[in-house]
């Protein structure tokens, strides 16, 4: 990859020779892209959420939320980053998982070449699998630097993508109480 990058400052006309700057440069881009950006394609789902812990009695029906789980991601059309938070749900069935892996989780998929709606997606289905639950939801708001800062330069855009499993895949009271408890956190 380091290679790669060298390659690629020589193609747009810079020499690393004489520029103190670009001295080190492709490691560090390599480095960052395998360690930090990449790095999400090395885990599975199962791998992200880790050890999982009995349901706590009574809570079948109930929706866990957790909001505001702030991750990077790079577009897979540009390379460019975008940056965002993920709001997670999921309805208890046997089995719950510690809040932080929530956030792991949606790393685990962000930390890919990935578009938004299909981390949403990800996001949702997995803890649907692996939890076995029976109502997932990830919702995501981004912004994303490939519109921020080319083309047409929408400089103040927000992107929204969402992402429903089992019984809040229908809009219906469940889906009404995620979206209370999410507006409520403003």
């Amino acid at each position: 990859m380091a290679a790669a990058i060298q390659d690629f400052l020589r193609a747009a006309g810079l020499r690393q020779e004489g520029d103190p700057n670009l001295m080190g440069t492709p490691e560090r881009v390599a480095e960052a892209w395998t360690e930090e950006f990449l790095d999400g394609y090395g885990r599975t789902a199962e791998e992200a959420l880790g050890e999982t812990f009995p349901a706590p009695p009574g809570s079948s029906g109930e929706l866990v939320v957790v909001t505001d789980l702030r991750f990077h991601s790079m577009c897979p059309h540009h390379l460019l980053p975008l940056e965002g938070r993920a709001h997670v749900a999921y309805m208890p069935a046997k089995r719950v998982v510690g809040f932080g892996r929530l956030s792991a989780l949606v790393d685990c998929f962000a930390h890919r070449l990935i578009l938004q709606e299909d981390l949403a997606r990800e996001v949702a289905s997995s803890l649907a699998r692996v939890l076995q639950s029976p109502a997932t939801a990830c919702i995501i708001e981004a912004e994303q630097a490939c519109l921020r800062i080319r083309g047409d330069r929408q400089r103040d855009a927000r992107t929204h993508a969402e992402a429903y499993e089992g019984q809040l895949r229908k809009d219906g009271a469940l889906r009404r109480e995620l979206w209370a408890r999410l507006g409520a956190r403003r």
